[in-house]
């Protein structure tokens, strides 16, 4: 079992910044990618970001440029670095970490508020 625990959220200014965490309770050595999602109400859940285990990583186009995905081995740790925040980013953001043959299970955390005021 694995447990992903976000945080890092809050309330911003549009054009500010804000830095995720997400704190995996084993290694994420064993994750073959992890991302980060978001669901704004009345929306889908999106993609925001992900990156390999390789360390290969994927944008949104809306966020490309803004948004920096990272990870620290070591303490078992995912990062987004959100940068020119605007009020279309507010959401619950996700944490997410793909494990197994073709990537077939998924952890979710319990997602963290972000709120970007006009």
């Amino acid at each position: 079992q694995v447990q992903l625990v976000e945080s890092g959220g809050g309330l911003v200014q549009a054009g500010g910044s804000l830095r995720l965490s997400c704190v995996a309770s084993r290694s994420i050595f064993i994750f073959n990618a992890m991302g980060w999602y978001r669901q704004a109400p009345g929306k889908q859940r999106e993609l925001v970001a992900a990156i390999t285990s390789g360390g290969t990583t994927n944008y949104a186009d809306s966020v490309k440029g803004r948004f920096t995905i990272s990870r620290d081995n070591a303490k078992n740790t995912v990062y987004l670095q959100m940068n020119s925040l605007k009020p279309e980013d507010t959401a619950v953001y996700y944490c997410n970490a793909k494990v197994g043959l073709g990537s077939s299970y998924s952890y979710w955390g319990q997602g963290t508020q972000v709120t970007v005021s006009s």
